[in-house]
């Protein structure tokens, strides 16, 4: 989350600190004009601009979220090119205008205390609300580029907070920060990030078919990389280099930075920018303050004292701060409507009704009113006739219901299969769709296509359950002989061999709880009769109970675990488990052995994860040609995940070949070994989507 954070907590600290800066300025020249009772006014004036700039973004989200796929594209583009320019404007304007900015803003305040409370109220509203526009748009296409986390969000919070107590220890004279260096090497720094923002603006324009070279890649970063390694979430959620990208993006990245940059560097002695806070005094008032000093009140009353009040005190404050909600809220409200759907489409198990009232839909992001006006239940999907492949689906359509289905529409062609249960599916006219991108569809996976690999899985753990026999004996053998030390040794051979087989646990019924059950909410815990297995084997070993005591135990151990695997060959495997358990074995490793939630005194947390880990890779090899044809891409970055997390597993082994407890681990390491597991889950959790049997294959 850091990578992405980070330019978001710098947009919001250099926006937030020069806003801060000039409400500062506004500030000190009404408290020294001896008007301290109009700085109400003042702070009016900033919050009026602070809503409109939420304002803004809202309108920005809710305005994209209710566009099309396409239109979201063009839209989004859009918004990240002017972005760019509106930050490019911004580091040049405040490196020339820093100079006179104090001088400017005072002569500006002097004039509105002279005309109204309304002038002083708009003078505020006009200095600040620029920045909040700017840092509105910025952030909302920054965060556009880095995609759906809270990264952003925490860092643009956690950069106005530094803002505020920066300003405020500047105003106060508890802080001295060289301004000019700061605004040159953040402006830098965010000559970079407009880079990547316009490059990402770019390419949302190419998807959207309003430039083109979509297909044409230059580079594609992910190719034999991991891309879940630190220097690839720094390259994607700082730099907004992303694993492909096309030659437009790269050219234009580059051509920026190289016209941008120098530009910017040229000259780079500017003013200091401390006088920003000085005004005309220059030099000689630096010694006085960094920032602007509050001078004392000046005697007399404030002008505008005693004036009748024509209008409650609250109508003004409220009017400025909730209009802008206001029409925000109702920009979003008249202009949310979804996008118009496609006719209603019937579903049904004749030949010359499946389909009907389908024609050429235009590309993009489309819903389509699926009812079904046959009398049986019906699965139906936009499939592309030529390979069957799915665009969309909806299972169980009851006849006489009607349900949306939403697709995105691409080049290609296009129809529907109706598929009523125990019938016959029906395959309905086909359409061609041109002038748009191709859309991403699924090839369909039928139930003989993954007979393959579940024989073969099947095998790898019958293979190692005839293992895991061996151990358990072997281990019954230390228990009785009283050898408690060869014990610990060969409990963890034996555990780590059955945690490898975890994509299995869901065939293997009952005997999975007697063989590593745990002692969580027994009524006695671990000293509860029905607590039994490996764990409970592993309380009694670890915490020095008698050979005598844990005989028992054992030989329950090795009894179950022959029972099993006499039991095995003959248990169901559901086909459609197989995709599953590639991301249900590490949800169990995250949330069970990471967490050290497991351990009963063994610390084998560690090497338990690295076993889970060797189960999931395991499914991925018999997975891995149904994978490949569908989505390489997800295959490659997969792969890498595993590499990783099973590199930071295998570092936490120490020279005799031990490991600590989860609990034990430093901080950074414990975050490393969840993050890089969030990352493999995420990077997972399409593949048993991908891999769903589907009646129309």
């Amino acid at each position: 989350m850091w990578s992405t954070a980070f330019p978001s907590f710098l947009i919001g600290l250099r926006e937030g600190l020069e806003a801060g800066l000039v409400v500062s300025i506004l500030v000190a020249t009404v408290v020294r004009s001896g008007r301290r009772a109009q700085l109400r006014q003042v702070w009016l004036g900033v919050l009026a601009a602070a809503a409109l700039a939420l304002s803004f973004g809202m309108v920005l989200t809710f305005t994209a979220a209710s566009l099309s796929s396409s239109a979201q594209e063009v839209f989004g583009g859009t918004m990240s090119v002017i972005a760019v320019g509106f930050v490019t404007m911004m580091v040049f304007w405040m490196r020339r205008s820093a100079r006179g900015l104090s001088g400017d803003l005072r002569a500006q305040v002097a004039a509105a205390l002279e005309l109204s409370a309304g002038a002083l109220v708009t003078t505020a509203f006009l200095a600040v609300g620029r920045e909040g526009l700017e840092s509105a748009l910025f952030l909302w296409s920054n965060m556009q580029a880095v995609g759906q986390t809270a990264g952003p969000a925490i860092g643009a919070a956690v950069g106005l907070l530094v803002s505020v107590a920066a300003c405020w220890a500047l105003y106060r004279r508890v802080l001295k920060i060289d301004l000019a260096a700061f605004f040159t090497r953040t402006g830098v720094l965010l000559v970079v990030i407009a880079a990547g923002v316009l490059a990402y603006g770019l390419r949302d324009l190419q998807e959207g078919g309003v430039l083109p070279g979509n297909a044409a890649l230059a580079v594609h970063l992910g190719a034999g990389r991991d891309a879940g390694s630190w220097y690839g979430t720094l390259l994607q959620g700082v730099f907004n280099l992303s694993p492909q990208m096309t030659w437009l993006q790269v050219v234009t990245y580059a051509g920026y930075l190289a016209v941008v940059m120098p530009l910017f560097l040229h000259r780079s002695g500017a003013p200091r920018l401390s006088r920003l806070l000085l005004g005309p005094a220059g030099r000689r008032a630096a010694t006085d303050s960094t920032a602007p000093a509050v001078a004392p009140e000046a005697s007399g009353t404030p002008a505008g004292a005693g004036r009748p009040q024509r209008r409650p005190a609250w109508a003004v404050p409220v009017a400025l701060v909730a209009v802008p909600g206001f029409v925000a809220g109702t920009a979003v409200v008249a202009g949310s409507g979804k996008p118009v759907a496609a006719a209603t489409v019937t579903v049904s198990d004749a030949k010359d009704q499946c389909g009907r009232g389908f024609s050429t839909p235009p590309p993009g992001q489309q819903t389509f009113q699926m009812h079904n006006a046959g009398g049986r239940t019906s699965e139906v999907y936009l499939v592309d006739p030529a390979t069957g492949a799915v665009y969309g689906e909806i299972e169980g359509l009851a006849p006489g219901t009607t349900r949306p289905l939403t697709a995105t529409i691409g080049a290609g062609d296009y129809a529907w299969r109706c598929v009523p249960t125990d019938g016959t599916a029906v395959t309905s006219a086909a359409v061609h769709v041109t002038g748009a991108p191709d859309a991403k569809a699924v090839a369909p996976v039928a139930e003989d296509d993954l007979k393959a690999p579940l024989d073969a899985y099947r095998a790898y753990v019958q293979a190692g359950l005839a293992d895991l026999s061996g151990q358990t004996r072997k281990l019954q053998e230390d228990v009785r002989a009283g050898d408690l030390s060869a014990a610990r040794t060969d409990w963890l051979t034996a555990h780590l061999k059955y945690a490898s087989l975890g994509a299995a646990y869901g065939t293997f019924a009952d005997f999975d709880g007697k063989i590593n059950g745990r002692p969580d909410g027994l009524p006695d815990g671990v000293a509860d009769k029905d607590f039994s297995g490996f764990h409970r084997l592993e309380y009694g070993l670890w915490h020095n109970q008698p050979a005598t005591d844990l005989a028992p135990v054992a030989d329950q151990l090795a009894a179950d675990v022959d029972g099993l695997a006499k039991a095995f060959p003959a248990q169901q495997f559901d086909p459609t488990d197989l995709p599953l358990r590639t991301h249900e074995i590490l949800e169990n490793t995250l949330q069970f052995e990471l967490t050290g939630d497991t351990d009963q005194g063994s610390g084998s947390n560690l090497a338990t994860a690295q076993a889970n880990l060797a189960g999931t890779q395991e499914l991925l090899t018999v997975l891995q040609p149904l994978i490949a044809a569908r989505a390489p891409e997800t295959l490659a970055t997969v792969h890498n995940d595993a590499k990783r997390l099973d590199d930071l597993l295998t570092a936490t082994r120490r020279a005799d070949g031990s490991r600590p407890a989860v609990q034990q681990l430093d901080p950074r390491t414990r975050m490393q070994l969840n993050g890089a597991t969030s990352q493999l889950l995420e990077d997972l959790a399409p593949i048993p989507d991908l891999l769903e049997i589907r009646k129309s294959a």
